[in-house]
């Protein structure tokens, strides 16, 4: 795709990994979310999907197929799903019937985002498979066929449970979309020789100047399938957007300080700017900071929409992302409204 330039509007999504407030409870922050979800939708924002941590004090989400149940009950038209569920964790027949049950509730609405990482510590993967021992990572290309052919009923005659059917079994008209969810060069290649969409997490910092060439290796290895005709890429990107870049940076302080919490086993839920401005930073930590903004956009509208179009650029794709972390749940909302009005989202209007 070289030569490819930005010539259509941004066509832009929510990931929402359910920040949980320093002080406030789970049940807060999954309450947010789903209100977050009803913003989304009347914004104009194309997806809406969950995440799945465990174990990790500034996030609430672990369940994402509870979630998404959640919010597609409470929303019309928006399309939700996982952001990803951590398959290496469960049986890919459990995980197909799940979201066969969610496309039956809510059909040609839900979308089945797929990742590799545990989503948590190695003793938290080892708590959730015990007493069995966690599943060989060498498995999950195949746990990824597994889920797309139980979706679809087309198990090859010489799979060991081919006689299985993932219900509901009813004829249905829609199928869950399965992304396939990553920030490595592996998950791109399975991606594309599975002939499935690649969600590329540039949100996720480390790692991601190398963003652009992983994606662009997606699109070079593609190959068709009966899914997917031509490749389809997502970049997730970390967004703070409000009235004046000062303000901005004033409310991403707390997502900055939340950052370096969790990664040096800190973590105790999203600080208030308050806190993040007193926090006295040593050097090494303020370096880390520093990189980490690297991958932020963050800013006042202009900024934003600037930063979102380079993003663009970068990975040859209109569809992104959209990832706001902050201490205050009025701020998130009202960064999701200032960016989907600078770039021009249209809104929906009720019935």
């Amino acid at each position: 795709m070289r030569g490819w330039t930005l010539s259509e509007r941004l066509q832009l999504s929510v990931v929402d990994q359910s920040p949980m407030r320093e002080g406030s409870s789970a049940g807060v922050a999954l309450r947010e979310s789903i209100a977050l979800a009803q913003a989304a939708e009347r914004l104009g924002y194309a997806r809406y999907w969950v995440a799945e941590h465990h174990n990790l004090p500034n996030f609430a989400g672990t369940a994402p197929e509870v979630l998404v149940g959640q919010i597609a009950a409470s929303t019309e038209r928006i399309r939700v799903g996982s952001g990803g569920v951590m398959l290496s964790h469960y049986s890919a027949l459990k995980v197909a019937e799940t979201f066969r049950m969610l496309d039956a509730l809510y059909p040609a609405r839900i979308d089945l985002g797929i990742g590799r990482a545990p989503g948590s510590d190695q003793i938290t993967a080892a708590a959730l498979a015990y007493p069995s021992m966690p599943k060989d990572i060498r498995h999950f290309p195949q746990q990824v066929r597994d889920v797309v052919n139980y979706l679809h009923d087309c198990q090859p005659d010489d799979h060991p449970f081919h006689e299985v059917a993932a219900a509901p079994d009813e004829y249905r008209e829609t199928t869950p979309q399965v992304w396939l969810l990553g920030s490595r060069y592996e998950s791109a290649f399975m991606a594309a020789k599975m002939g499935l969409p690649f969600a590329y997490a540039h949100f996720f910092g480390m790692g991601a100047p190398d963003g652009p060439q992983i994606v662009e290796s997606y699109r070079q290895n593609f190959e068709a399938s009966e899914y997917l005709a031509a490749p389809l890429v997502n970049v997730g990107v970390q967004v703070l957007c409000a009235e004046t870049e000062a303000e901005a940076r004033r409310i991403a302080s707390s997502r900055n300080l939340g950052r370096l919490r969790s990664v040096t086993g800190r973590a105790k839920g999203i600080p208030s700017p308050e806190v993040a401005a007193a926090y006295k930073y040593l050097a090494n930590e303020w370096q880390f900071v520093q990189q980490y903004l690297n991958n932020c956009v963050d800013g006042n509208p202009q900024q934003v929409k600037d930063g979102l179009e380079k993003v663009a650029e970068d990975y040859q794709t209109a569809d992104l992302s959209v990832v706001t972390i902050c201490y205050d749940f009025a701020d998130r909302v009202r960064s999701y409204e200032l960016v989907a009005e600078v770039c021009g989202l249209e809104p929906v209007v009720g019935d």
